[in-house]
C-alpha cells in the first residue's frame, strides 16, 4: 500500500526552504532541481529557470519530503489545511527537532505534555509550513 508523501508548494522560496529543512530535520536533499536545469527547461520562461522544479529530501528512518515552487502563472495562496506531523522515539529528539524547526518560527503551542505523548508542540516556521511535533508516543 503506499504511503502519502508531503509535496510542498513555495514561492520561489523552496530551495531556501529545503535546506533548512535538510539541516533541521538531519536528512539528505537528494534533488534539488531548477526548472533551467531541468529536461522542461526549453519550455519554461527564462525568467523561471531559477526557481525549483523539484525537490526530494530523504528523512531519517526512510521518509521523503517533497517540494516545488508554483509556477509564475499560478497564483501562490501558501500551504493551508495541513500539517506535517513527526513523530520521535525521544523527548530529547524532539526539542532538538522543534528547537531546530523554531527559528523564525510562530510557535503556536509550546513543547508541553499531552495524553498521546511525553511532548509535543506545534509552530508554523519561517517559510509557511505548519509542523506538529511529537516526542515518545504513548498508548491512547
Amino acid at each position: 500500500m503506499p504511503h502519502p508523501t508531503a509535496y510542498l508548494g513555495f514561492n520561489g522560496t523552496c530551495a531556501e526552504a529545503m535546506r533548512f529543512y535538510e539541516r533541521a530535520l538531519e536528512s539528505k536533499l537528494e534533488v534539488l532541481m531548477t526548472n533551467g536545469a531541468s529536461p522542461m527547461a526549453s519550455m519554461c520562461p527564462p525568467e523561471t529557470h531559477d526557481r525549483i522544479l523539484h525537490a526530494r529530501l530523504v528523512l531519517p528512518g526512510g521518509g521523503m519530503l517533497m517540494a516545488g515552487d508554483c509556477p509564475t502563472h499560478m497564483p501562490y495562496e501558501g500551504i493551508k489545511g495541513v500539517s506535517l506531523a513527526l513523530n520521535y522515539d525521544t523527548v530529547a529528539e524532539a526539542e532538538r527537532a522543534f528547537k531546530a524547526l523554531s527559528e523564525g518560527a510562530t510557535i503556536t503551542m509550546p513543547l508541553q505534555p499531552a495524553f498521546w505523548a511525553k511532548t509535543w508542540g506545534m509552530l508554523v516556521d519561517k517559510f509557511g509550513t505548519p509542523w506538529i511535533v511529537n516526542g515518545e508516543l504513548l498508548p491512547v
